[in-house]
């Protein structure tokens, strides 16, 4: 059952709704009456740590555009096996597919974070893809990338095993949450052994020991929920 959402923040005036879809990055560059024209119908809200955003069966009306916190998309089985789809942080959107079909949502997003969100009506949002060839574009590159993404991901699940499926998850989060520090790449991205097995369909278990073997081999360093990559090619090698 989803949880009561908090009030719409921050309060809702043109210029400050103007202000949250500029830092959109799929619609930078996308002109002033057009932004006007999805300032009038977008809505923005707050969600707390681990409430939900929509649930499998929920109406598919609106693409998620994430201004803050981070968003987990998953899909659960009958018997509560969670397989994690993808993470999403500032800047990215998210319940994309709605664009094309308006069909009832297939998947989980729960807020991993305190979360503020901008709720697009997906046929505004339509109406200007198919009248901006640039935004058109820019929205089919980000489809491409999730679309090789979940093809390596189940190349991984069918043909590797459970070290190499962590070593590529943790190389693949390096590139999109790290940076350098003096010890190697340090992962901006809180994530629990459970969270890792949803990503790469394995166990807490399996994963806390990969670990271990990682860190034993000087490939990784273990901060508490952060992760260092130590050695990235070490890691690359595995894959």
């Amino acid at each position: 059952m989803h949880q009561a959402a908090k009030e719409p923040a921050p309060p809702r005036d043109e210029r400050r709704v103007l202000w949250y879809l500029r830092k959109i990055p799929l619609l930078e560059g996308v002109g002033g009456e057009h932004l006007r024209a999805l300032a009038a119908v977008v809505e923005i809200k707050e969600f707390r740590r681990r409430q939900i955003v929509y649930l499998p069966g929920d109406p598919g009306e609106h693409v998620f555009f994430l201004q803050g916190g981070r968003v987990k998309c998953s899909k659960v089985s009958r018997d509560g096996k969670e397989l994690t789809l993808d993470y999403h942080g500032p800047g990215a959107f998210f319940g994309e597919l709605c664009v094309f079909a308006g069909a009832p949502r297939e998947e989980m997003a729960e807020a991993m974070k305190n979360a503020i969100v901008a709720l697009l009506p997906r046929e505004p949002l339509r109406d200007l893809i198919f009248a901006d060839s640039v935004l058109a574009f820019r929205f089919a590159q980000v489809l491409a990338q999730r679309r090789r993404s979940a093809e390596t991901r189940l190349e991984h699940f069918v043909f590797r095993d459970v070290h190499a499926k962590l070593a590529a998850l943790l190389l693949e989060l390096g590139r999109e949450y790290g940076h350098e520090t003096e010890d190697g790449i340090k992962v901006d991205l809180k994530i629990t052994h459970q969270e890792m097995a949803n990503l790469i369909g394995s166990t807490r278990e399996t994963i806390s020991l990969a670990l271990a073997s990682f860190r034993k081999r000087n490939l990784v360093h273990l901060l508490g929920r952060t992760v260092v990559l130590v050695d990235r090619e070490g890691l690359a090698a595995l894959c």
